[in-house]
């Protein structure tokens, strides 16, 4: 197989994908993000580099979002969100900065393979996407890719839906969030 086909293959896959969210339970995170103060992204590897793009957009769209573990985090309070992105819900680290977050207060979003898991049951709300762990022996969802790469690419889709609804419901349009754009290169 060339590298076109293999291509093809996964945006099959992740057009399979999207038919499987629930649009109630990202319904649900949009409204968080909209009462929360501070909304704060979390996820371990590659999961929370989409976290951090994630993290990067609600930026451009003026909320005070932040990264977990990053030099200028601020701290959490009860006011605020932390939403999670881990395809398997069982992330040590995240499940350890979920309770702390709960008993602080503050909101708890998973979004996660299994609902289910530590962190699908932490969390006030819980959106399940498609995908398979990195053990995929644990899982019936078939993938033809490596690992949790499915879930990690449907994740990075998913918070850009997200974004585009969010932007919806503010009325903002790219222009002005393109006004928040780093200009110092």
């Amino acid at each position: 197989m060339n590298t076109s086909h293999y291509y093809t293959e996964i945006v099959k896959e992740l057009s399979r994908a999207a038919d499987l969210i629930s649009d109630q339970e990202a319904e649900k995170l949009v409204d968080e993000i909209l009462k929360a103060k501070k909304i704060f992204v979390a996820g371990a590897g590659r999961s929370g580099l989409m976290g951090k793009s994630f993290a990067m957009r609600m930026m451009h769209m003026g909320l005070d979002s932040y990264v977990i573990g990053e030099t200028v985090t601020p701290n959490l309070t009860e006011d605020d969100l932390i939403i999670f992105g881990s395809g398997s819900g069982e992330t040590k680290s995240l499940i350890s900065m979920a309770e702390k977050a709960k008993s602080i207060g503050g909101k708890v979003i998973a979004v996660t393979i299994f609902p289910d898991s530590t962190l699908g049951k932490l969390a006030d709300v819980c959106v399940k996407l498609p995908g398979s762990p990195k053990d995929q022996s644990e899982n019936d969802y078939k993938t033809i890719q490596p690992m949790g790469s499915l879930f990690e690419q449907t994740l990075l889709l998913f918070f850009d839906a997200v974004i585009l609804r969010f932007m919806e419901r503010k009325g903002l349009d790219t222009d002005t969030m393109f006004g928040r754009h780093a200009n110092l290169e």
